[in-house]
């Protein structure tokens, strides 16, 4: 496995992962949901995009996922139980890291 949970994941891995917790999309709509997850910080390139994609289907985090999209051929993703739990583990690591800077930053107050 490429990512472990005791390492923090990129950026643009946190961002596809919060993304795919709320439905499975396909590869734009991935890029337009980032855009509005980071209030329009992150614009994420295709390549970057389907970088990640590809490392998230090989360490099993996301998995391809069947749309009814008659318009054209899309490959949509969706998490995995072991994407989520990352996802989780993710974010309880933030928490405890943002509870430790905003006490460092209040007794650090003159």
């Amino acid at each position: 496995m490429r990512h472990v949970a005791e390492r923090p994941v990129s950026e643009p891995v946190l961002l596809i992962l919060i993304s795919l917790a709320e439905q499975p999309r396909h590869g734009y709509a991935l890029l337009k949901d980032i855009e509005v997850l980071s209030q329009g910080r992150v614009r994420m390139s295709t390549g970057t995009l389907y970088g990640a994609l590809r490392r998230l289907l090989e360490d099993q985090w996301i998995q391809r996922f069947e749309q009814a999209d008659t318009s054209r051929e899309k490959q949509a993703y969706r998490l995995t139980s072991a994407g989520r739990k990352q996802l989780e583990q993710e974010l309880s690591r933030m928490r405890q890291l943002t509870r430790v800077a905003g006490a460092r930053l209040r007794t650090g107050e003159a």
